[in-house]
């Protein structure tokens, strides 16, 4: 039995299906830099001290707006997730109504300014691990972003021994000073010996001209002997 194999050829696509493509890319592209984005800050960590009152910072950011955005914090208790407050953004302009889910938990984030941070207030060692800032935007698909935030609670802030810094700094400080001195006492050296130098020229100068007086040579003022009268 004769069995013929066909290659089917895939269809060619034109040049107006390439720009389609090229601009669906950008558009993506656009689309993604456009995207939420829950900033908790340059350092996303901090030590406090038991029965202290601390802030978590977050703020969200999107370039195409929000509709209904809907954000909570979240702490994680050894693996679980526990929601500490919640709420829906209606718009930019409208500050939320925030439930709060947790004891000595404040909302004191500005909707206007993108603010969605919390206050805790008398933290306990309890309270000591990881936050996170949620957000999820409608006009992006509700697409989740979130950032995280360390809180470590201490029994009391250790003060930095600046000893060996110190130590250090003064040796620095004690090099430089005594290679300036050293530099110092090198130029003075140098300049009192070529003011010496130039004194002894000077003395050698005046020394040649009293020999050369005195010993009758050109230009010197010296006795000459009569010559004798012929007879």
């Amino acid at each position: 039995m004769d069995v013929r194999w066909i290659e089917i050829q895939p269809p060619k696509l034109g040049p107006r299906f390439s720009v389609l493509s090229l601009i669906s890319t950008v558009l993506l592209g656009a689309w993604s830099t456009q995207a939420l984005e829950m900033i908790v800050g340059k350092t996303p960590s901090l030590v406090a001290v038991n029965g202290s009152t601390v802030m978590l910072p977050c703020k969200y950011e999107s370039c195409v707006g929000i509709d209904r955005l809907y954000f909570n914090w979240q702490f994680n208790n050894n693996g679980t997730m526990q929601k500490v407050c919640e709420s829906v953004i209606a718009s930019a302009e409208v500050e939320p109504d925030v439930k709060i889910f947790r004891d000595r938990v404040e909302f004191i984030g500005k909707n206007v300014k993108g603010n969605v941070s919390i206050l805790l207030w008398n933290i306990t060692f309890e309270d000591g691990g990881l936050y996170t800032c949620f957000g999820r935007n409608p006009k992006e698909h509700y697409k989740n972003h979130s950032a995280i935030f360390e809180l470590l609670v201490v029994e009391e802030l250790k003060v930095v021994d600046k000893t060996v810094t110190i130590i250090i700094a003064s040796a620095v400080g004690g090099a430089i000073a005594l290679l300036m001195g050293f530099m110092l006492l090198k130029n003075f050296t140098l300049f009192v010996l070529s003011k010496l130098e130039e004194k002894n020229k000077e003395c050698l100068v005046t020394s040649s001209g009293i020999d050369n007086t005195e010993n009758g040579l050109s230009g010197s003022k010296a006795d000459s002997k009569p010559t004798p009268k012929k007879k």
